[in-house]
């Protein structure tokens, strides 16, 4: 169990890189003007999200499913109902940015840097701070 739990931490902290990386390239990817910068942006933005955030994101769900429906970790606990509602946030917030990222593919992205400023921080990090403290923790 110690070694899913590991693999499953590690493949998380990689996912989380990913969602706080890929809004910060969108932030210079709208303040592109140039056509270099601007296809440079959608090659960086595609390989990591389907080369590294995406199989991550499969990997630490797999493995948090596989803690939790096969050794029963937090079954049944409040915490981990929390946990679980935060990560299903996380999992919406990683297709929504899929979702972006197909829009500046296709050029038509709608917003400017400071909604992806904005965006790079506030969703993200209050759900890695959640979870780290319900899972230590584990407050109820």
């Amino acid at each position: 169990m110690l070694w899913i739990k590991s693999f499953h931490i590690i493949f998380m902290v990689a996912w989380f890189a990913g969602l706080f990386y890929l809004p910060r390239l969108f932030v210079y990817h709208a303040q592109a003007s140039d056509t270099i910068s601007i296809e440079r942006f959608k090659v960086m933005e595609r390989k990591l999200y389907y080369g590294i955030m995406m199989p991550c994101m499969i990997i630490t769900l797999g493995l948090g499913f596989w803690l939790w429906g096969g050794y029963r970790i937090g079954f049944g606990q409040g915490w981990m109902h929390a946990k679980l509602a935060l990560v299903a946030i996380l999992v919406a917030q990683h297709f929504y940015l899929g979702k972006l990222m197909s829009d500046f593919k296709h050029d038509r992205n709608q917003h400017g840097h400071v909604f992806y400023r904005w965006l790079n921080e506030i969703p993200t990090l209050p759900a890695l701070i959640g979870i780290v403290i319900l899972v230590i923790v584990k407050p109820f």
